[in-house]
């Protein structure tokens, strides 16, 4: 069985080769970015978006809680997330971003926990809130 896949393999892989050495300087002439590899080009852009969407997406959690805990504080919020708050937030957003079923589950869920935090009282829901993320705030 070991032949048999080495071979395949050993096949696919000289198939590649040639299909690769036909499209030399076909259809890679213009292949916009700065490496004349498309691969190269198309991993620099996933990590200029991913870094763009972390600066953007930090600036936006402290600009939420700017306006009610002050520059300082909101910053420290943000800087002091755990790592499982993070994850949570990272997985949530896979899920909902992943197919409409997802985003139906995910959406569903944060309208469940609004109405039950409006359930409580506005008065609890803030201070239980505020107490979070100023304990967040003094943690380092």
């Amino acid at each position: 069985m070991t032949k048999l896949l080495t071979r395949q393999g050993a096949r696919a892989v000289r198939k590649t080769v040639r299909e690769s050495r036909k499209l030399r300087g076909k259809r890679t002439e213009g292949v916009p970015g700065p490496s004349d590899n498309p691969a190269t080009n198309l991993m620099l852009a996933d990590v200029a978006i991913r870094a763009g969407s972390y600066i953007v997406r930090r600036s936006i959690e402290k600009g939420f809680l700017r306006g009610r805990y002050g520059k300082q504080t909101a910053k420290d919020i943000v800087n002091n997330k755990s790592i499982g708050q993070t994850l949570a937030s990272f997985a949530l957003a896979r899920v909902a971003t992943g197919s409409v079923p997802g985003a139906i589950v995910v959406g569903g869920g944060a309208l469940a926990k609004t109405l039950f935090d409006r359930r409580k009282g506005r008065r609890h829901s803030k201070h239980e809130g505020d107490r979070d993320l100023l304990e967040q705030a003094r943690d380092e």
